[in-house]
């Protein structure tokens, strides 16, 4: 079974107009790490003296051998202009979490230069900025002296942030007593209300429940469209194609696609999952199938034909499946099975058993309509059958491919504008109609 072959890598268009400066510049930067080692803290001139002394010393007792080292980056180049929503994406250990770091000024790179330009807040574990025996007002405070408000700015935006974190009993208690779900709401109400020009935010959205991710997604494509720089890590595809205009893959620190968030994510899936858009048996032999039945290939299509792994909730999508059969007038039915997260979102059956009079390449295609899709990642099986009499499987395969599914917000699909949270592996646009009766 071979993979769908990789996207070239894309690059935004140019824009005929100056937009200025970008906010955040990235150029030729590498990190390098001591496997088994650890970052250095500050030291005074004291210790660096007495390093320099026993240095040699330490070398002679312990050899010539030098700790190993790998690059968690390496020549990583990018431009973000002002009010661009990133996402950043790839498999653990790619070097996401580091890049941010790096941006964020928490540790410095081996090589390379960062420019930013304009107030940073960032949300990279649970708990940064926030001291643990100060209370969660006090801290709210502390967040924003650090971002260079004044106390009138930062009262005017308390109540509000209080009111999304939902800690209003809580707020003063020392946030050291806080639950982890606590205390990373009061951090992303704190680091999304006080008015950051740049957000950068890590994988830590994942440590809340499902509710109040939505409803952090929410205020992230709220900020969006205020001109807000966003930088935005995530392993959920559904929410880097629905907030995000742009989005770049890491693969072993370096850059390996920048462009649309729908081709990018595309390549991700293909490059990780093995299975997404198009699977192909090349080898006959090799093929799943028996008794005159071989499977040859299964892809999701457009409507217009091309085969792709990423989907608007809005879009007619259709799975083509193709196979030969070496038998005459051999009969039977296709069945696709969509599933999501363990569970069986709907079966899809040909109606009759259709017959195939000569043996050939067939193809069986079924279209799935838009607006009937939730958001997020869908597994699709195969089965191939004959009824009559006792069921007899030709093929059947659990797992052929994956594609990916997200919602743009536009208006159109079946949240309408509701951002928060919606239940459910399909979403079907339903007609809503309001009449007053008195």
């Amino acid at each position: 079974m071979s993979a769908a072959p990789p996207l070239p890598v894309e690059r935004p268009a140019p824009v005929d107009t100056d937009p200025g400066p970008p906010a955040i510049s990235v150029s030729g930067v590498s990190k390098q790490y001591r496997i088994g080692g650890r970052e250095e803290a500050y030291r005074t001139f004291r210790e660096a003296l007495g390093d320099l002394v026993s240095a040699p010393l330490k070398r002679l007792r312990n050899g010539k051998q030098e700790a190993p080292t790998f690059l968690a980056l390496k020549d990583v180049s990018f431009e973000v202009p002002a009010g661009q929503k990133v996402g950043i994406i790839g498999r653990n250990g790619a070097g996401k979490s580091t890049l941010l770091k790096v941006l964020t000024r928490i540790t410095e790179p081996t090589t390379g230069k960062i420019q930013i330009r304009g107030r940073v807040a960032s949300l990279l574990e649970v708990g940064t900025g926030f001291h643990p025996e100060l209370t969660g007002r006090e801290n709210i405070f502390l967040n924003g002296a650090v971002l260079g408000m004044t106390q009138a700015e930062i009262r005017s935006r308390f109540d509000e942030i209080v009111a999304f974190a939902e800690v209003e009993r809580f707020i003063d208690t020392p946030v050291k007593r806080y639950s982890s779900g606590m205390y990373l709401r009061l951090a992303f109400a704190v680091a999304a209300h006080l008015e950051p020009e740049i957000l950068i935010i890590d994988e830590v959205l994942a440590v809340g429940d499902m509710q109040f991710q939505k409803k952090c997604l929410g205020k992230m494509q709220s900020l969006g469209q205020t001109g807000r720089t966003i930088l935005f890590v995530s392993h959920n595809m559904s929410a880097v194609t629905s907030l995000c205009d742009r989005a770049i893959l890491l693969d072993q620190g370096r850059i390996v696609a920048d462009g649309r968030p729908e081709a990018v994510v595309g390549q991700y899936l293909s490059s990780s999952l093995g299975s997404a858009a198009t699977a192909s048996w090349d080898d006959s032999e090799d093929a799943p199938g028996v008794n005159g039945f071989k499977l040859l290939s299964v892809s999701v299509r457009t409507r217009g034909g091309e085969p792709t792994a990423v989907f608007s909730v809005e879009d007619e999508l259709k799975v083509e499946i193709v196979y030969r059969t070496t038998l005459p007038e051999i009969r039977f039915r296709v069945n696709a099975l969509l599933s999501t997260q363990g569970t069986c979102a709907f079966v899809c059956v040909e109606p009759t058993e259709m017959v195939r009079g000569e043996p050939g390449v067939y193809a069986s295609t079924v279209t799935i309509p838009g607006n009937l899709l939730a958001e997020g990642e869908y597994i699709l099986g195969l089965s191939v059958f004959a009824s009559r009499g006792k069921k007899d499987h030709l093929c059947r395969v659990e797992e052929v491919l994956s594609f990916q599914t997200y919602d743009p917000v536009t208006g159109s699909s079946a949240r309408g504008d509701y951002t928060e949270g919606m239940l459910g592996v399909v979403r079907p646009k339903c007609e809503w109609r309001l009449e007053r009766r008195q």
